[in-house]
């Protein structure tokens, strides 16, 4: 299995992500959530391994945007799960599913080495 990293291609996190594998010669596979749109399973995987305060971006502008009955829905994994695979802005980026099925949210490049 090749290393998946799962985000959004216009986001200077990711572009700094790409950069790390990039320099590394470490092959990658990105899923952009804009061209194919995380399905329920994805995501409750990545909630189920990484914790809902993981998987949810509350510091980007999507989060802070919506009405106060949408960010209720964002407290728990069930109503979470479509709010997210609508409004996919919402999920931090990147999240990076290692070869040896761990899994890994945000920019952190100590872990990102480790894994090389």
């Amino acid at each position: 299995m090749i290393t998946k990293i799962y985000g959004i291609k216009n986001c200077d996190t990711m572009k700094k992500t790409f950069a790390r594998f990039e320099e590394a010669g470490k092959p990658y596979e990105f899923v952009d959530y804009k061209k194919q749109q995380p399905d329920a399973d994805l995501l409750g995987r990545f909630i189920d391994a990484l914790g809902l305060e993981q998987v949810v971006n509350k510091r980007g502008t999507t989060y802070r945007k919506l009405d106060e009955a949408a960010k209720s829905a964002a407290e728990s994994k069930e109503s979470a799960i479509p709010l997210l695979q609508e409004k996919s802005s919402m999920i931090k980026r990147p999240i990076i599913l290692f070869e040896d099925g761990s899994l890994l949210a945000g920019l952190d490049e100590a872990k990102i080495q480790a894994k090389f």
